[in-house]
């Protein structure tokens, strides 16, 4: 249990809420709302999109930065670049996105609170606090700036191409799942598993930027990621795993599919990502699994070898046949635990 003597005051906690808000709380949200030009509804349909607590009409939770945001979005609705009808939708991106990075950046600043207690003996002050927030803040935002640009300059040709609110494309969409993650994580403290799991997404985040992929989402035993090339999603496919292994670690597998995707605030949606995720429930630890269009890909080259699974029925499919995928120095075929029995001879390749 921590000692109240380390730990923060409320002093301390103010001075940063107002650093953080850009001034104190001084508006309901009626008054934000007036102040603003927005109806009372549509300014508590964006808070609740941006993933905040409903305040009491009498709260006064609000700031001037609350009343400074609300007139930016106006002047974007007003410009078109934000249609009326999707700014719920980008609310709800954006805040899904910050509300993560800013979980992490709320660890980062516990733990360096935490180590001036041990350093010192002493609680942190608000002045201490808010100091070290005021020399902090600054850098985090020009990185973030930094990292957002890059990303950006990074979709340009899609940019250009982009011709609505969804872009769809062919991609290779691929699921990567920690086998054995519930089971292994009841025995774990909350620091060992967080180790874990950072370990984890650092791994995954390395090998798909390698390989030229997209990390989508990550949650918990998994991460969903995109490749606009078959090559480069057999390539994360069969080296994610072999990065990743190690005997203290639970075994991972990975799934892929190849097809039309829809890509829209920063999410895939499509028939492609249910059965990237049903290939990887069927995958063996340390394996690969692809749907047919994929492996079709893949066959084209000599860099893989692909053989066919027998078919089963999966939720939502009927005979699905899912395709193992290896390097082509690998001469058994039992890799993974996959004998002569689990393969399906009539869908062998003659050549």
């Amino acid at each position: 249990m921590d000692d109240p003597e380390s730990l923060p005051g409320p002093g301390t906690a103010e001075a940063l809420e107002q650093l953080l808000l850009g001034g104190p709380r001084r508006y309901t949200r009626l008054e934000v709302a007036a102040r603003a030009g927005m109806p009372p509804e549509r300014t508590l349909r964006l808070w609740r999109a941006l993933g905040f607590p409903d305040a009491a009409d009498d709260d006064r939770a609000f700031t001037d930065a609350d009343i400074a945001a609300l007139d930016v979005l106006s002047t974007l609705i007003d410009s078109g670049f934000v249609g009326p009808g999707s700014e719920a939708s980008i609310a709800r991106a954006m805040g899904q996105s910050l509300s993560r990075l800013a979980d992490w950046q709320t660890d980062m600043l516990a733990d360096s609170f935490a180590r001036s207690v041990e350093r010192t003996g002493r609680a942190v002050g608000a002045d201490e606090a808010v100091a070290a927030a005021q020399e902090l803040l600054p850098r985090l935002r020009e990185v973030q700036d930094y990292v957002w640009r890059r990303h950006l300059a990074a979709n340009v040709d899609r940019l250009l191409a982009a011709t609505g609110p969804g872009d769809r494309r062919e991609l290779a969409v691929g699921f990567a799942d920690l086998v054995g993650y519930t089971s292994r994580s009841r025995g774990m403290g909350g620091r060992e598993l967080g180790a874990m799991v950072e370990d984890f997404e650092s791994t995954a985040a390395e090998v798909i930027a390698r390989h030229h992929g997209r990390v989508v989402k990550t949650v918990g035993d998994g991460v969903l990621f995109t490749a606009a090339s078959a090559t480069d999603a057999a390539e994360i496919g069969l080296e994610l795993p072999a990065a990743w292994d190690t005997a203290e670690r639970p075994p991972l597998r990975v799934g892929a599919a190849y097809g039309a995707v829809l890509t829209r605030l920063g999410d895939v949606y499509s028939p492609v990502v249910n059965l990237a995720s049903r290939l990887t429930s069927l995958a063996r630890p340390g394996a690969l699994l692809v749907d047919r269009d994929l492996a079709d890909r893949l066959r084209a080259t000599e860099d893989y070898r692909v053989r066919p699974l027998r078919r089963v029925s999966v939720r939502g499919y009927d005979h699905l046949q899912p395709w193992l995928v290896r390097r082509p120095k690998h001469a058994t075929d039992d890799e993974h635990g996959y004998d002569d029995d689990a393969f399906d001879p009539e869908d062998e390749p003659t050549s």
